[in-house]
């Protein structure tokens, strides 16, 4: 197997070492990830400025840039002469469940992979500060195995979760569906020493919505959550429900102007003053 590795945590993050070394025994490893760490850039391309790749070992490299921009330099660029078989993002220090996989860089490197059409998966552990990563590399060779044997479905990737737990402690694998947070107070206000204000994105730890087969629960729990992410956002059933509206369109009235004409509008107005 070709395996392309990436991160949003950076290119000299212990996740990342962990995850190369260990899926390396299933074939050859390349990696390339940002230069310093871009938790929270989510899927984002850097468009306003060019990019610059930095060899850093026979098959390392790293961007200044963000985890989409590697894999897309990857995958599409010139520097990695290779056709990949899979993807893995990670192994990122924190957790990345619920409504925060809109805000991972680490699962938006995953979800750029599968918009290229190869085979992803992020792998995160639920730790703040260090984690003991032996139950997320096991994982992600099970994974890669089960990947390269079954495939995955059309348009999805796997986000995983791993308890801060040693491996001998985790209770096994569940396949969960992603969950929903509660935010409080996000926003933290404080004041520098001239009197400005300034602001922190974080405040006080959020709460989760109770469902028993959410990411949350699993790795609350002592599982391994493993929850398939499709790139189709659509929202299926306000699809029907959209459908039986009545949206009237009648493009040009009978005075030949669009009912959202500017002039239109005006002319309302003043017939109602």
């Amino acid at each position: 197997m070709n395996i392309l590795i990436s991160n949003d945590d950076g290119i000299h993050a212990r996740g990342l070492r962990a995850l190369a070394d260990a899926l390396s025994s299933l074939g050859e490893v390349w990696v390339v990830a940002p230069d310093r760490e871009h938790s929270g850039a989510s899927h984002s391309l850097t468009l306003n400025r060019p990019l610059r790749v930095t060899k850093v070992g026979p098959t390392w490299y790293t961007v200044d840039g963000t985890p989409t921009d590697c894999i897309a330099l990857a995958v599409k660029g010139t520097m990695i002469k290779r056709r990949f078989d899979l993807v893995a993002s990670g192994i990122n220090l924190g957790a990345n469940m619920g409504d925060d996989v809109t805000y991972s860089g680490t699962v938006s490197a995953a979800f750029e992979a599968t918009l290229l059409g190869l085979p992803a998966f992020a792998i995160s552990v639920a730790a703040r500060r260090r984690a003991d990563f032996t139950a997320a590399r096991q994982v992600a060779v099970l994974l890669a195995r089960l990947i390269e044997k079954n495939g995955l479905p059309a348009d999805t990737l796997l986000n995983v979760n791993v308890p801060d737990l040693r491996a001998s402690e985790i209770r096994g694998i569940a396949i969960t569906h992603q969950g929903r947070r509660r935010y409080g107070e996000i926003i933290v206000r404080k004041v520098d020493p001239r009197g400005k204000a300034y602001y922190w994105i974080g405040g006080k730890k959020p709460s989760w919505e109770p469902s028993e087969e959410s990411d949350f629960a699993a790795v609350t729990a002592g599982f391994i959550s493993v929850t398939p992410l499709h790139l189709d956002l659509t929202n299926p059933t306000a699809l029907r429900e959209l459908r039986r509206w009545e949206f009237p369109w009648d493009a040009r009235d009978e005075a030949g102007d669009s009912p959202w004409s500017p002039r239109r509008a005006r002319g309302n107005r003043s017939s109602t003053d």
